[in-house]
């Protein structure tokens, strides 16, 4: 297979977690990395570190983003690879939400999305080359309570990604939403008590019988859950087998520990979700 090559990166919507890791993935594969946020000072020592450079940029904003465009192929050259990061939150009851701060969400999340990828995609098809990545999360494919505004704008970002990935794919424009499914480690956060590898050593045998920390306390993770799955669920995003994927699991189950995971789903009763072939 032949790989492709990519040569610049442009981030946008640039913090101290995931775009961070992501801009020293990329100089490490020897991509120049462009860092966009709305306080370029703050990008400073990243900028330091991967050999890259801050721009300024309020992604909501379209005269913004054409600019931000504009200097970055300046600098670099026009960038091939683009990742959307920026997001706005904000939490509470629903009746009590300030429609101010939906509108916002919506606006940063979505549709800021819009018009980064639209700028991309208006570079890269001349050339019929480019990647443009958007980072989604849980919230992408399920609304959790008190937290409508941000699972609106997650998925509507989703929904433009599939659209532009139909879209785009045939003209040689590689389009992908990445569903990160768990808090990530940063300065600004660090692994609180209960995190997953605190989690991992409370565990410690299959004869355990702690529950997960849900509000329900229903996700009992005992030896009940065959290990391969237990072991995958607590060293990915700490969290129960039935607590990560809801309602494809109906109740824990029995497994041998010397059974197959094949044999294990057949006994066991859970839903599978099947996709249709159709576009």
């Amino acid at each position: 297979m032949t790989e492709i090559a990519y040569r610049t990166a442009l981030i946008v919507g640039v913090g101290a977690g995931l775009s961070a890791s992501l801009a020293r993935t990329f100089t490490k594969a020897g991509l120049k990395v462009a860092l966009a946020a709305r306080r370029a000072a703050d990008l400073a020592a990243l900028a330091k570190e991967t050999g890259g450079k801050a721009f300024a940029c309020d992604a909501t904003k379209r005269e913004e983003v054409t600019k931000l465009f504009a200097d970055v192929e300046a600098a670099f050259g026009r960038p091939d690879v683009i990742v959307y990061n920026a997001s706005y939150r904000t939490r509470g009851p629903f009746i009590e939400l300030d429609p101010a701060e939906v509108e916002k969400s919506l606006i940063v999340t979505a549709f800021g999305g819009f018009l980064v990828a639209q700028e991309a995609a208006k570079r890269m098809l001349p050339g019929k080359h480019g990647a443009i990545l958007f980072t989604g999360a849980s919230a992408s494919v399920k609304g959790y309570a008190q937290s409508a505004p941000f699972a609106m704008g997650k998925f509507a970002l989703r929904g433009l990604a599939q659209s532009l990935a139909r879209e785009l794919q045939p003209q040689g424009i590689h389009v992908a939403h990445v569903v990160i499914d768990g808090g990530i480690r940063s300065a600004s956060r660090t692994e609180p008590p209960d995190s997953a590898i605190a989690r991992r050593r409370s565990i410690g045998s299959r004869r355990d019988t702690r529950s997960c920390s849900c509000a329900t306390n229903r996700c009992a993770m005992p030896s009940r859950w065959p290990g391969w799955l237990r072991n995958w669920a607590v060293n990915s995003v700490g969290r129960s087998p039935q607590r990560v994927f809801g309602k494809f699991f109906t109740a824990p189950v029995a497994s041998s520990p010397n059974s197959s995971w094949r044999k294990w789903l057949a006994r066991s009763r859970v839903t599978i979700p099947t996709h249709s072939k159709k576009n």
